[in-house]
Parts: C-alpha cells; sequence; structure tokens
C-alpha cells in the first residue's frame, strides 16, 4: 500500500482543487495552501473539449457545468466572412450520450464550481500563504509556509501552475517555460441566439467564437507576436480591432463594437514539457506545473483533471509509493506530450499560414487520440 494518508496540495487552481476533491473522495485527507487571500481567478471564457467534459464528469462536476456554461457538439471552420470551409465531422456523440462534445464556460464560474466541489468534499483549505521550503522528515515531507508555521504530509503536490515555485524546489536544473511566438486575446461579449456552437475563423491569424453561457460567448484571436512586445491595456481594445481587420460577418460586428468598456486581456503564449522523472521522493508536480500547453487543443484544463484523478487513483492502490508515483508520470506523459508538441506545431502553422484543411487535419487526429480513455 502507499500508506498516504495526508496530502499537501499548492495550488489551489484546476489541478489542485481537482486532486483534492478526487483524494477527498477516496479516502485520503488534503489540504490545499493558495497563495491568494481572496482565492480568485481572472480571465475570460475558457473552451472544454469532450475528454475534458468526461473527466470532469468522473470529477462529478459535469452537471454543474452544463447548466452553468453551455455545451454543444458541432465546431464549423470558417474563412474570414463565416463560410464554411471544414464542415464539423463529429457524428453523434463518441464518448457517451451524457458527455456532450465541447462546450465553453466562463473561468470564474469553473473556479467556483470546482472551489465549492473542494469545500464540499471536506478539504482543508489555507489561504494567503506560500510555500518556502520543502523537505524530508521521516516517513513522510515537511513543508515550512511564509507565515512561520510547519506542514507535514505523507505526499507535497506542486500544482502551483507553469511559473511553479514547487518546480524549482524540486528541480533547480528544470527548463523554465519557453515562449510560442503568439499571444492569445480573449474578449468576453452577449450571444446572439444564432451562435449555438464554436466556430473558428482562418484567416491571416486564427479566430474564433466559443459559447461560454446562455447569454454570453466568448472571442479568442491568436496573434503572431514573435518579439513578444507590450501590449498596454489601454489600448486593448484598438489593438484587438486593428488584428480583426480582414473579418466580416460576425467578426466584423464585433470588432465594430468594440470600445473602453469591452472586457478584453491578452497574454503571450508559453509552453513546458517536464522530462521524466516528476517527483522527487515524496513530492510531485501535476498539471501546468509539469506540462504547460497552448490553446490550440483547449485541453489544459481537461489534463490537469486527467492528472488528478489518475494520481488519487494510484495512491489509493495496494503499492508502494515510490511505484505509485513512477507510474503516474509513465501513465500521464506521452498525453502530454502529445497534446503539448501538437499544440505548439498548431501554432506554427497558423503562423505560416498552412492551408485550414491541414491544420484541421491535425486538430482531428488529436482529438481522436484524446478520446482514448486516461
Amino acid at each position: 500500500m502507499t500508506n498516504v494518508q495526508r496530502v499537501l496540495i499548492i495550488g489551489g487552481g484546476i489541478a489542485g482543487m481537482s486532486l483534492a476533491i478526487a483524494l477527498e473522495r477516496g479516502g485520503i485527507t488534503s489540504e490545499i495552501v493558495e497563495a491568494d487571500p481572496d482565492w480568485r481567478i481572472y480571465g475570460a471564457g475558457i473552451t472544454i473539449t469532450g475528454p475534458s467534459l468526461r473527466a470532469l464528469g468522473q470529477l462529478g462536476v459535469l452537471d454543474r457545468i452544463v447548466a452553468e456554461g453551455f455545451c454543444y457538439d458541432t465546431t464549423r471552420i470558417c474563412d474570414t466572412d463565416g463560410r464554411v470551409i471544414v464542415p464539423s465531422r463529429v457524428s453523434g456523440r463518441p464518448l457517451g450520450a451524457d458527455i456532450p462534445n465541447g462546450g465553453g464556460i466562463m473561468r470564474p464560474v469553473l473556479h467556483r464550481i470546482l472551489s465549492d466541489a473542494t469545500r464540499a468534499a471536506g478539504a482543508k483549505v489555507r489561504l494567503g500563504v506560500t510555500v518556502t521550503a520543502i523537505e524530508p522528515t521521516g516517513a513522510g515531507m515537511s513543508a515550512t509556509l511564509s507565515d512561520g508555521t510547519e506542514c507535514v504530509a505523507d505526499l507535497i503536490v506542486g500544482a502551483d501552475g507553469i511559473h511553479s515555485s514547487v518546480r524549482g524546489m524540486l528541480f533547480p536544473q528544470a527548463p523554465a517555460p519557453a515562449l510560442t511566438g503568439q499571444g492569445c486575446w480573449r474578449a468576453v461579449m452577449p450571444r446572439p441566439k444564432e451562435i449555438e456552437g464554436a466556430v473558428v475563423f482562418v484567416g491571416a491569424v486564427k479566430a474564433g467564437i466559443v459559447p461560454v453561457s446562455h447569454g454570453e460567448m466568448y472571442l479568442f484571436l491568436l496573434q503572431n507576436v514573435p518579439d513578444n512586445p507590450r501590449m498596454p491595456e489601454e489600448r486593448f481594445p484598438a489593438l484587438l480591432a486593428e488584428q480583426l481587420r480582414g473579418f466580416g460577418g460576425v467578426l466584423g460586428a464585433i470588432r465594430d463594437g468594440l470600445g473602453p468598456s469591452s472586457r478584453i486581456n491578452y497574454r503571450p503564449l508559453e509552453k513546458l514539457l517536464l522530462p521524466q522523472p516528476w517527483h522527487r521522493g515524496r513530492a510531485i508536480l501535476i498539471g501546468d506545473a509539469a506540462h504547460a500547453t497552448t490553446p490550440h487543443l483547449a485541453s489544459g484544463a481537461g489534463l490537469a483533471v486527467e492528472d488528478a484523478l489518475v494520481l488519487a487513483d494510484l495512491l489509493a492502490a495496494d503499492l508502494p509509493l515510490d511505484d505509485a508515483l513512477e507510474r503516474f508520470a509513465a501513465r500521464r506523459f506521452d498525453r502530454c506530450r502529445m497534446v503539448v508538441e501538437n499544440s505548439v506545431r498548431l501554432g506554427q502553422l497558423e503562423m505560416s499560414r498552412a492551408p485550414g484543411e491541414e491544420q484541421a487535419a491535425l486538430q482531428r487526429s488529436s482529438m481522436l487520440a484524446l478520446n482514448a480513455p486516461i
């Protein structure tokens, strides 16, 4: 047996909350340490694939996501004026009648759903503190927190994102996150009734719209930024409008409606794939701390939830802890590598303005691979 009875989770994002829920459900006590004293989340919408919805269903929160987000079964790929160039090729619901093929939700809404489930599961959450040191102690691990207290656990899990401090403590020689040459714009706006699924538009840049509720949708746009320029927030509407120049139809209407009150954010895209192993002693990394991807396959959140489900299952198995941690990385590495590498490749195809069908073919093959059980 792993004999893990208490797990300390560093980071209260999607990976950390999902792990706490899965562990508590399996009878393992968990505690989350989160730096933000208000446990907030920022950002616009997030796209959720069918495999990600499957994982969220296994976590027990799919019903709320369907109710508070917006799920759909078709995605259209169009030219700059909205004419379909690659129709949806999905027939039915390949992952099961209760699992939509895709969906969207506001990031703060997803955070609220998961944080409610975390509390309901019985996990303890400590806010406003960070971890300053990790070291072995007896048969477990000790974490020193920024408030001077010490936490002792059977296992420490770093779920603290792409710029993980835990990764730096465990693997000081690990590669840093790398910029990909693209940046992502997102904006939230009212959803016209005729937008009932995701629509991707291929032009000089790639853009798309995804419903996130019955009243709202979000726009995404991927800009080529090889020199990673600063994007002043006060100029967000003008900068995004400039990128939308050349699009007609619904995107043209969105462009013409951008202004000071528009809800817009921007971030440069980064990638990270930590080589195996992902653990050192009784400490391990999950989610973006181990494998951060760009949004091209809309699978970063889903991979984090899958990590949590797999790790919780292995910790409850009849295995020595070292074996469980090694099996975790072995089960997850190829799947996560495929998402990171194919997402980056999709970005390269976009920047080189490869034909839409070539981009769609890589996306389609990647999604078929993700449909396989975790």
